[in-house]
């Protein structure tokens, strides 16, 4: 290499190694969170000279299997799309479903990695997926499953990857359900079913300036107002200058929140999504942290929405002890709560998500709920 940057020491990381950012900064001796900066920071972010001399010494290191898949990433990014202002964002998909606290444990038994949080336990695994980059299944020991989806996309516009969106769920759904399935040996027509997905889009480049900018990344958030999800056979555009009429004169819906800091960053999260750009990448947040919340989120959205399926179909919602009312009155403090180690980005990303998901709201029902029941 010539000269390392944000992006191809993450082709080195995630297409050549094929490493988690916490073991390939274990490799480099460094921490996760520089790791995650500096790759934000993209084809514009040079790392300092001793990381550089670092990833020299991973690269010299690495298999000639390794080297191979290293210099096949490089040539696919050199020849990237035609212009290099096109668009180019990382999507993440969360697809959450309710399996019950004994079937978690079951799959948390076979799994390695666990996390330390002792309020929010889980552990993870990696899947293979045939349409994604990286596919991770987190299991939450309250009984929640959540399928995380990471894939790369040079669309020529934010209609064509809003219909990629779409219909790409038509297909994840039922993989995820026959996913599960298998990893539980469960009878397919009893099995649980994962009901949405929640996407969030890390933008890494694009052809707009000015409000423009700021636009797209609106729509991003919502991109239901760039197709008709009713077509038959699927999503389909709507008429090619929708998009341009409203990057041209402005977009904006009353359930979208801001949680961008100026100069630094720009994020919006909206009913279905999360969208966010980083300008300043030594300063905004890292995708792993919003993936973090995001997960947070959904698990527990899930895990309450369960408890309103249980009122609905007439019976009295109920959840092993270390799961009860309690758990959930801990997690909306942690939630809505600021904490003294949280920076104002933070604060800001977690009311957003908080508030466009509408969770405050739904752990509080479920509380009561679930205290009632008991009592």
């Amino acid at each position: 290499m010539r000269q390392w940057t944000g992006r191809s020491a993450r082709l080195l990381r995630k297409d050549a190694l094929r490493l988690s950012v916490r073991k390939f900064a274990d490799r480099l001796g460094m921490s996760d969170r520089a790791v995650s900066k500096w790759e934000a920071g993209g084809e514009s972010y040079i790392p300092s000279t001793e990381t550089q001399a670092a990833l020299d010494t991973v690269l010299a290191r690495a298999t000639d299997e390794e080297k191979a898949r290293f210099g096949e990433a490089l040539a696919l990014k050199d020849a990237g799309p035609p212009s290099a202002a096109g668009i180019k964002v990382d999507s993440h998909k969360f697809m959450p479903v309710f399996i019950g606290t004994e079937h978690a444990q079951r799959l948390r038994n076979d799994m390695t990695h666990h996390t330390e949080d002792a309020w929010l336990q889980s552990s993870t695994a990696r899947l293979d997926h045939p349409q994604a980059h990286e596919c991770t299944l987190h299991v939450f020991a309250c009984g929640v499953a959540v399928f995380h989806f990471i894939q790369s996309h040079a669309p020529a516009s934010l209609t064509d990857l809003a219909v990629w969106r779409y219909r790409s769920y038509a297909a994840d759904l039922p993989w995820a359900r026959e996913k599960i399935c298998d990893l539980l040996d469960e009878d397919h027509a009893t099995a649980a079913n994962p009901e949405y997905v929640l996407s969030l889009y890390w933008l890494t480049s694009g052809p707009w300036t000015g409000s423009e900018y700021d636009t797209a990344l609106r729509l991003l958030s919502t991109p239901s107002v760039l197709v008709d999800r009713g077509a038959v056979g699927g999503a389909v555009p709507l008429d090619g200058g929708v998009e341009e009429t409203l990057l041209t004169g402005g977009f904006d819906h009353p359930d979208i929140v801001s949680f961008g800091v100026r100069g630094v960053s720009a994020g919006y999260a909206g009913w279905s999504g999360v969208a966010y750009a980083s300008i300043s990448p030594e300063r905004s947040l890292t995708v792993d942290e919003l993936v973090a919340c995001e997960l947070t989120v959904q698990a527990l959205w899930c895990f309450t929405h369960q408890i309103q399926q249980m009122i609905e179909d007439g019976q009295d919602p109920s959840m092993p002890e270390e799961y009860g009312w309690r758990f959930l009155r801990a997690a909306y403090s942690r939630l809505t709560t600021a904490r003294a180690q949280e920076t104002a980005q933070h604060v800001l990303m977690r009311e957003a998500i908080m508030k466009t998901s509408g969770l405050a709201d739904r752990l509080r029902a479920a509380q009561d709920a679930l205290r009632e029941s008991v009592s």
